[in-house]
């Protein structure tokens, strides 16, 4: 089962010459289709409620809601409620909203037997943050804007918040018996995608 996040913050791109975070997100997501398929195992789609199947028509259905439009929330929120017991589950998202309810979703799916990895997707703009002098930043959704002179001067507070937030959902996964991948969209998505095939397979 897959949670592929379709919030906002998930069309950030730093430059033209990569994809946003979505799309590299929605590639992974469906390439890992194929490849079950191939293997003879049945996937769905968590965010649309679509029951784990497998075949043609499956991925007929799953691209179909993979290329609808960005959703209007700032941030995703992942679901435990419509993974079947005992099956494996992938997030894909930037996990830039508040944790606490990724913290409830791998903590019920893993009281239901559910295994499975996350999936950090991230701008490697969002990794160096490559800001300096007069800066506006403003959230995809437009609803928080912030502008400064000095936008050097927030790079180590930023930094210093980023990696908190990465080394906690690595705690959260180990805690859960989940897989933790940071992905950034400027490098090659083969070696993620067989990265979360493999994990897939180990989480048998």
């Amino acid at each position: 089962m897959f949670w592929v996040d379709d919030a906002l913050s998930m069309t950030f791109t730093g430059g033209d010459d990569r994809p946003t975070k979505g799309h590299r997100a929605r590639v992974l997501a469906l390439a890992l289709c194929v490849l079950l398929n191939r293997g003879g195992e049945r996937f769905g789609l968590a965010n649309r409620g679509t029951p784990p199947r497998r075949g043609e028509a499956q991925l007929s259905r799953i691209a179909g809601h993979l290329m609808a439009p960005a959703g209007d929330s700032a941030y995703g929120t992942p679901t435990a409620r419509v993974l079947p017991s005992g099956s494996r589950a992938v997030f894909l998202s930037d996990f830039f909203g508040p944790q606490e309810p990724v913290t409830e979703a791998l903590t019920r799916a893993t009281d239901h037997g559910v295994k499975g990895t996350l999936i950090q997707i991230l701008d490697p703009d969002e990794e160096a943050f490559p800001y300096d002098g007069r800066t506006v930043f403003e959230t995809m959704s437009g609803a928080t804007r912030f502008e400064t002179l000095k936008a050097g001067n927030l790079k180590s507070a930023y930094l210093n918040r980023l990696a908190q937030r990465k080394a906690g959902l690595q705690d959260l996964c180990r805690t859960t018996g989940w897989r933790y991948l940071c992905h950034h969209t400027d490098t090659s998505a083969l070696k993620a995608l067989m990265w979360a095939y493999r994990a897939l397979d180990h989480a048998q």
